[in-house]
């Protein structure tokens, strides 16, 4: 009876694999094989009948071993199903991520109107804000101008500056109500007022040949970038460039200077680490007039304005350049980091004692909420500024325009 009911329940489990494993059962010997299957009970009879005589004695093994438990193969019966297996093979063909994110179709490159506004964002959000919270929570008065000229100095425009455009603003409209847009307005005409004079774009004269641009400035303040973005601006006009490669104590300068000689077409000449930088000068002078070279670009070593010893190696680059040609360098552009707030003015003023600076390139000016620091260098120096940088693409330095820059600092439409 016992041997029934384990029967009954094995088939129970087993039912579906009964018609499978029992045309199987003749090649099985019988007793040894009963232990290692569960489903030796199940085809008993058929092997019983088919056996000779002389081993009909043998079931009874087979029948000890219905006393093996099958529950060890229990949890794994349900385990092995086919559907699982194919699981990986099912979601092979799915990778088609192409019509998901979908590469956009490069659009219409922002104008300079629009990245100049991007890159002097913090400045005039720094501003704006400041002028809108202040003329539109109280009446216009004397304590509201000193507010707005904190505004303006905090921007780094400068004393002389924040004050003239406070008086300018409070003519006529004291202990009325002032809109904040007139207040700006009244700003952009005084900032474009003191930038006019110095936006002066750097004329390349086609009487000298080569012209030679020597670009000067501290550490950081991205002289070799700035180079590299002369160059292509030149190459585009269809001049020919030639970059000397005047760093010589930051192998990384060389390095750079010589990718973007690869990048523009332009030809660099340079030397091993630590040579003499005035030499090195004088050797591409020779060069570029040797190879009728437009444009010759000479960068130099960061320097600390305030270290005699390396100020004196620029006058130095000067006068031996002057030995050859008694005009060059035609040009020296002061690089200086907008970020560096009004630690410019003493730059200026010390590297035009030195090196003879005749105009300027402010650089990172999105990268600082003082962009008016321009303002205050223009003002105070009077020294032309060629060109501005707004980031770190090539057609992120454009030559400088009093107009534009004075509405975008001030928050305006162009």
């Amino acid at each position: 009876m016992a041997e029934n009911e384990k029967r009954t329940m094995l088939e129970r489990l087993f039912g579906r694999r009964k018609d499978q494993t029992g045309p199987n059962v003749a090649d099985v010997p019988p007793a040894p094989q009963a232990d290692d299957s569960p489903l030796s009970p199940i085809v008993q009879p058929p092997a019983v009948a088919d056996t000779p005589p002389a081993g009909a004695a043998e079931p009874r093994p087979v029948a000890e071993t219905d006393d093996t438990p099958p529950a060890p193969f229990l949890p794994d019966a349900p385990r092995e199903t086919a559907p699982e297996a194919a699981a990986p093979e099912s979601m092979e063909p799915e990778p088609e991520p192409a019509p998901a994110a979908p590469v956009p179709a490069p659009g219409k490159p922002a104008s300079w109107w629009q990245r100049l506004t991007a890159g002097l964002k913090r400045t005039s959000s720094s501003i704006g804000t400041g002028i809108t919270d202040l003329f539109t929570k109280r009446k216009f008065d004397a304590a509201t101008l000193e507010e707005l000229e904190d505004i303006l100095i905090q921007a780094d425009l400068g004393v002389a500056m924040a004050a003239r455009v406070t008086e300018a603003i409070g003519k006529g409209r004291h202990d009325r109500a002032i809109d904040p847009d007139e207040v700006k307005g009244v700003l952009a005409r005084e900032i474009e007022a003191v930038l006019v004079p110095v936006a002066k774009p750097l004329v390349v004269a086609a009487d000298k040949k080569p012209f030679v641009i020597l670009m000067v400035g501290v550490n950081g303040s991205g002289k070799t970038t700035t180079i590299g973005k002369l160059a292509a601006k030149y190459r585009a006009e269809g001049r020919s460039v030639m970059l000397a490669a005047g760093d010589t104590f930051r192998a990384a300068a060389v390095e750079q200077l010589k990718v973007w000689g690869t990048r523009t077409g332009a030809t660099v000449v340079a030397r091993d680490q630590g040579a003499d930088a005035a030499g090195l000068a004088f050797d591409a002078l020779q060069s570029a007039r040797d190879t009728g070279t437009d444009v010759l670009i000479v960068d130099t070593a960061g320097r600390l304005q305030n270290k005699a010893g390396l100020m004196a190696e620029l006058e130095k680059i000067v006068r031996v350049m002057r030995k050859m040609d008694a005009e060059a360098p035609h040009a020296v552009l002061l690089v200086l980091d907008a970020t560096t707030g009004q630690n410019a003015l003493n730059q200026a003023e010390i590297f035009g004692k030195t090196a003879g600076v005749t105009g300027l390139v402010m650089t990172k000016l999105d990268g600082t909420a003082r962009g008016g620091i321009l303002v205050a260098l223009a003002d105070k120096t009077g020294l032309p500024v060629h060109f501005i940088g707004v980031g770190e693409g090539v057609e992120d330095l454009e030559p400088f325009t009093a107009r534009d820059f004075a509405r975008a600092i001030a928050g305006l439409d162009a």
